[in-house]
């Protein structure tokens, strides 16, 4: 089964914008968000 971007918002408690800029490393984002959002990346 594929993981999306949702299924990674969901399980971090963010949203699928915050997971995307984070994957995309663009826009504004804390280290504390993309670490929640690295820990259910795979």
């Amino acid at each position: 089964m594929r993981v999306t971007i949702e299924d990674i918002a969901k399980k971090a408690g963010l949203s699928a914008a915050s997971v995307s800029r984070i994957l995309n490393n663009t826009g504004r984002f804390s280290e504390a968000t993309a670490k929640k959002s690295a820990g259910h990346c795979g």
